[in-house]
């Protein structure tokens, strides 16, 4: 079954996350996942959620999923993003 991760971002240093975004996609992409949302314009429909930036990237698996995030193809992206930004962030299984 496919894993979502699912991220709420806010943002407080842009220079430094723009780091972030640059390697990101490479790790990513090593463990087979793929942006479906990322940065795009939100529409709150109910309740007072109002997130300044919103990713969802899609992995074949949880497990895949479990394993980008411990990795260390992806701890150097990580430790910058924990430096540039706040973030929320879960897995889902779906479709």
């Amino acid at each position: 079954m496919k894993a979502y991760v699912i991220v709420e971002v806010s943002i407080v240093d842009k220079i430094i996350y723009e780091e972030y975004k640059k390697l990101t996609p490479a790790a990513i992409a090593a463990f087979d996942g793929k942006f479906i949302v990322r940065g795009g314009r939100t529409e709150t429909l109910e309740g007072d959620w109002q997130p300044e930036r919103m990713v969802v990237v899609e992995f074949p698996s949880i497990e895949k999923a479990r394993e980008w995030w411990h990795s260390e193809h992806y701890s150097e992206a990580k430790a910058i993003r924990q430096r540039s930004a706040h973030t929320k962030m879960l897995i889902v299984e779906g479709a």
